[in-house]
């Protein structure tokens, strides 16, 4: 994926975070000290199968030629409202989008990831979903399950099991689980025959892991995406420096 304007947005974010950041008093920790600003985490996951495209905000291309099944960000941007096209990868503006124009709105202290996908019948669309970082107990992680594939209602399978029934696109579901790894599987719903995997899907303590079906099965192309994110506040500032 080629380096894009959504990039320095994201930088020119984080500046001005720091530059309203408060330092603590020479005789306190020497940890900086953030203050809640009107600063939102956005990530984008691109899932239209054979398709790359551009991504444009506000009508600023942001992404160009980003391709499928993967992942942009995640970055810090101002909170608010913002109008999101997604074009074919050679168009010159975003006058004629194949996703959009849609208005999307992005609150301070919050994590979403913005996902280009089908719907259930295969028509390309975009659905914002909102990244719970709330903290999981002690040396457990989150396992969060997307659908965003064009099939029908699926069940998630752990062990031949399931452990996730009658998920429709576009929601999600979301277990608690020891930090480890889970043998998991995709199914049509009420069914035990893999539709995707069994793969080994790791979970992390105290990280959120999204794993996106994603993809046709009509076009035989069912596939899935794992994201990764770290629990906690968007203002703890170790976090930022390591994203």
């Amino acid at each position: 994926m080629k380096r894009s304007r959504w990039v320095r947005i994201g930088v020119i974010a984080a500046a001005v975070l720091a530059m309203i950041g408060v330092a603590a008093p020479a005789s306190a920790s020497t940890q900086p000290t953030w203050r809640p600003f009107g600063i939102a985490q956005v990530s984008v996951f691109h899932g239209v199968p054979d398709t790359p495209v551009d991504v444009y905000v506000n009508g600023l291309r942001v992404l160009n030629d980003f391709q499928p099944g993967h992942f942009a960000g995640p970055y810090l941007l101002p909170s608010g409202t913002y109008r999101l096209a997604i074009t074919a990868a050679d168009a010159r503006n975003d006058r004629n989008p194949v996703i959009g124009p849609v208005a999307v709105s992005f609150a301070r202290n919050t994590s979403y990831t913005v996902a280009a996908h089908l719907t259930p019948s295969g028509s390309p669309t975009a659905t914002v979903f909102t990244n719970d970082l709330s903290r999981t107990p002690q040396g457990t992680g989150r396992l969060i399950v997307r659908h965003t594939a064009a099939a029908p209602a699926v069940d998630v399978l752990a062990g031949g099991s399931p452990v996730i029934s009658n998920l429709t696109n576009p929601n999600q579901a979301a277990l608690v689980l020891p930090a480890g790894t889970v043998d998991a599987a995709v199914a049509l719903a009420g069914t035990t025959a893999p539709v995707i995997g069994p793969a080994a899907v790791p979970v992390q303590a105290q990280r959120d892991t999204i794993v996106y079906a994603w993809g046709s099965a009509t076009a035989g192309n069912l596939t899935v995406a794992v994201q990764s994110l770290r629990q906690g506040s968007l203002f703890d500032f170790p976090w930022m420096l390591r994203h």
